[in-house]
């Protein structure tokens, strides 16, 4: 069986944000189509973001798919890592805060921002 790979961004045991890698399997379709089990979605959004946008950092309010459409993006996380997401690539944010938590920007969540020349446009599926 063929699997979908998908890079997670969650909120670890410790209250921080970190970057995992798991698989969604695509045991449904046929062998020239291979599909995923359907997944539910609550709604979607586009998002324009235009040269120079930087966020501070903050958690996901909700845990969602976010596909790059165009322009490159860039998240940090408080370790000082950083990745990078180009047109086509994607990404599974659930980086909330934890329960009972109160946000703290030296502890909790990421920053985004968009890199290079081209505005960055983003589909935020939420789950």
């Amino acid at each position: 069986m063929t699997a979908f790979s998908r890079t997670v961004l969650f909120t670890d045991a410790d209250g921080r944000a970190r970057f995992r890698e798991d698989l969604v399997e695509l045991s449904e379709g046929t062998p020239l189509a291979q599909l995923s089990p359907l997944m539910p979605c609550a709604g979607y959004q586009l998002r324009h973001s235009p040269v120079g946008f930087r966020s501070e950092f903050h958690c996901t309010p909700h845990p969602q798919w976010l596909f790059v459409l165009s322009g490159c993006m860039e998240i940090g996380l408080q370790d000082g890592s950083t990745r990078r997401f180009g047109p086509g690539s994607h990404f599974y944010s659930a980086d909330t805060l934890p329960a009972g938590a109160v946000f703290d920007p030296k502890l909790h969540g990421h920053w985004s921002r968009q890199v290079g020349d081209e505005p960055l446009v983003t589909l935020f599926v939420r789950s």
